[in-house]
């Protein structure tokens, strides 16, 4: 036995005329003939093998199979409506570096909390994995010190970062070897800058734990200068040759970009 399957193409024509029981004010809504009306039903009661409406020259009634369908597609129409406009508090799901979270990021959570009813999931990731996830959708946006640009994704400079060498004690920063580095990682700028290596070595991936090491003595550190508090007494110096690098924000290349999102994106603007 042939499987029947509905046309969907007239699922319109037969959700109107259900819903005014009537094939002249069907048309007048659908902006086609009464007959194209007529003829769609049809088409579509010959797709499932069903009647679905019983005609008559005064009144139009449901058969049980239409009601039954009318019920779900009511049912279907509450869930797009759901899909695209329900939940309106929505959550925008964001990956960032580290060091970016702890400093900068810290203010634009705070005025995005104040202007904005939706929500923020931020989760701290590698370059990579944060790219990765921003291209198969597990991200909203993120923040790298990448230009991402593709067919997918795009990106959108902030700020430039500049990064300096900072100590407790006044040094000369060609001497940083005699002195504890405390690192970010393997692939810290101490280990770009200088040839000659630390006797001893500090890894921690926290930009704020590195800042309150260095305010007590027990190291320099090369961090960026957004980081360090207007207030505070480290010394910090500029090093010569030290690579520039920008902050980037990235989001996949929507045709319009989704109100909630846009709302994070104009505050960021502001913040950076």
């Amino acid at each position: 036995m042939k499987e029947l399957s509905p046309d969907y193409r007239y699922l319109k024509a037969f959700m109107v005329t259900s819903r005014t029981l009537n094939f002249s004010r069907a048309a007048e809504e659908l902006g086609i003939a009464q007959s194209a009306v007529s003829r769609q039903i049809k088409l579509l009661e010959e797709s499932v093998g069903q009647q679905l409406i019983i005609r008559s020259s005064k009144k139009v009634l449901l058969t049980e199979k239409g009601e039954a369908l009318l019920e779900q597609l009511g049912r279907f129409e509450e869930n797009l409506q759901e899909i695209f406009f329900g939940h309106m508090n929505k959550t925008i799901k964001v990956g960032i570096l580290h060091g970016l979270l702890e400093t900068w990021f810290n203010d634009v959570m705070v005025e995005f909390n104040k202007a904005s009813p939706h929500q923020l999931q931020v989760e701290v990731n590698s370059l990579e994995n944060l790219k990765d996830k921003l291209h198969s959708g597990r991200y909203d946006i993120i923040f790298t010190t990448e230009n991402i640009q593709s067919e997918l994704v795009s990106s959108l400079k902030l700020f430039d970062e500049k990064m300096v060498l900072v100590s407790k004690a006044d040094i000369n920063p060609k001497d940083a070897s005699d002195s504890t580095w405390i690192v970010y990682s393997e692939n810290d700028h101490l280990f770009q800058m200088y040839k000659k290596r630390a006797g001893k070595i500090i890894v921690v991936n926290s930009i704020t734990t590195i800042l309150k090491l260095v305010g007590k003595g027990v190291g320099i550190a090369i961090v960026p200068d957004h980081t360090i508090a207007v207030d505070s007494k480290l010394h910090s110096y500029d090093l010569k040759g030290m690579p520039k690098q920008n902050i980037h924000l990235s989001s996949l290349n929507f045709k319009t970009m989704p109100d909630h999102l846009r709302q994070l994106i104009e505050i960021v603007k502001k913040t950076k």
